[in-house]
């Protein structure tokens, strides 16, 4: 089990980061805020998660252990993977998550994609006795600037269809975030999570 990794940061993705360890690039899949606070060349320590599947190696790293253990509980539950998990926390922050299972918040936990009405109460079923109090903590950092006027919409959709919305959701809620007042299009990380919560509403 690869719990943790740390090393220089040799590229940023909108849901993902490549971390140099040990002379191997290794490529992480995150949240967009995770990768958000994250810059190329910088140092970087991500707790993960590996997820072995028969044709398969994916790790998914965090910004804290806490996010971590979130992501492995949510996937107890019969029907949620690791896409799913990483669907919610992209969605929701572990705090907020906790608070919508403790609560059996079903609007809250259907805002994420692939989560129906039946599912969310499932969820709530299963975690709602295991999943603890909200914690407080989160990821703080800079967006990855990126030029091109219009480049952010088609990195903004691709990363929105990525966690499990349509492209026609994703298109809607992109052209209601680019035709808001200072749009500052070099700042997708700051795009995406406007338009996060844009599909979250």
């Amino acid at each position: 089990m690869i719990s943790s990794v740390r090393g220089p940061v040799l590229d940023v993705g909108l849901d993902s980061a490549v971390v140099e360890v040990g002379g191997v690039g290794l490529l992480v899949h995150t949240t967009p805020t995770t990768a958000a606070g994250l810059r190329a060349g910088g140092e970087v320590r991500l707790a993960t998660s590996l997820v072995v599947r028969e044709e398969s190696l994916t790790l998914y790293g965090f910004a804290d252990a806490d996010e971590r253990a979130v992501f492995e509980q949510v996937q107890t539950v019969s029907g949620v993977g690791p896409r799913l998990a990483l669907a919610m926390l992209a969605v929701h922050p572990p705090e907020d998550l906790r608070r919508a299972v403790s609560e059996g918040d079903l609007v809250a936990l259907t805002k994420v994609p692939g989560i129906g009405k039946k599912g969310a109460e499932r969820i709530v079923l299963e975690l709602r006795d295991k999943i603890g109090a909200p914690a407080v903590g989160g990821p703080a950092g800079a967006s990855r600037p990126v030029p091109a006027a219009d480049a952010w919409k088609g990195q903004v959709k691709e990363a929105l269809t990525g966690l499990g919305w349509s492209a026609k959701q994703a298109e809607d809620a992109i052209e209601v975030v680019g035709a808001g007042e200072g749009v500052d299009t070099g700042d997708i990380s700051g795009l995406l999570r406007a338009a996060l919560r844009e599909l979250g509403r």
